[in-house]
């Protein structure tokens, strides 16, 4: 399975914002096999939203969008999604009484909350609501589509209520060298030529090692590739001290 992520948001282009979901996202689908082709953020602009999405929807088998919800100006996500696969947007019936409640539930704490439910709920046409259960926005699945909200914490909530509609068959395996990263080039092109593998080296100078990491769709494949790099470089399985 090859997923792409979409983030919205101007903060996150200024830097004034960590792009945190991006990176929790991506390790989250690994973990389960799929095989993350794309991380993209745009700016909180409608039409560029719509294209991406558009565009990423017919080259992969799933988009992860993350950012944009919510009833500020700023928060077209929604609209742009719909945009793209020519939608209305409606309010729908079971997020809007999920949003119903949630205000419900905060109104002594906030009495001056001033927010209207039914923008709150409003999504693509169709679509398959999300329910926001550490927040207030609801995210939604359009066709291939996943739409979640930007606050991290509402985004892992909302993301492990779908995660299981996620599995791939990649597997990654991890060595670690004290080599020097040039000192490998050719045994790493070596390996890529010998297994049906991708070999990446990332340097941890903290660390004091660098770190390989050994990523294919046959686990065998992996594990013989694995071998063959300790015979060639004697790297270690386990982290080095």
């Amino acid at each position: 399975m090859q997923v792409a992520l979409l983030t919205v948001g101007d903060e996150l282009l200024a830097g004034d914002t960590v792009n945190t979901n991006a990176t929790w996202l991506a390790d989250r689908l690994s973990e389960r096999g799929v095989s993350v082709q794309r991380v993209l953020v745009v700016p909180d602009d409608r039409e560029d939203i719509a294209e991406n999405v558009r565009t990423y929807s017919e080259a992969y088998d799933a988009v992860v969008v993350t950012g944009g919800l919510g009833g500020t100006p700023d928060d077209v996500t929604m609209a742009a999604v719909a945009d793209a696969f020519d939608r209305e947007l409606a309010v729908d019936d079971l997020a809007f009484a999920e949003v119903e409640e949630t205000l419900a539930a905060i109104a002594e704490s906030y009495p001056d909350l001033d927010i209207d439910a039914e923008t709150e709920a409003t999504i693509p046409a169709g679509s398959r609501p999300l329910l926001n259960r550490g927040g207030l926005s609801p995210g939604c699945v359009v066709e291939n589509v996943y739409v979640l909200p930007g606050i991290p914490d509402e985004m892992k909530t909302m993301f492990e209520a779908v995660e299981e509609e996620f599995e791939g068959d990649a597997v990654s395996e991890f060595l670690y060298t004290e080599r020097p990263e040039g000192n490998l080039v050719d045994v790493l092109t070596e390996a890529g030529k010998e297994f049906d593998v991708s070999v990446g080296c990332y340097p941890d100078r903290s660390a004091g090692h660098n770190r390989l990491k050994v990523t294919g769709d046959d686990p065998e494949e992996v594990e013989a590739a694995i071998e063959w790099l300790i015979d060639e470089t004697g790297a270690s399985e386990e982290p080095l001290d």
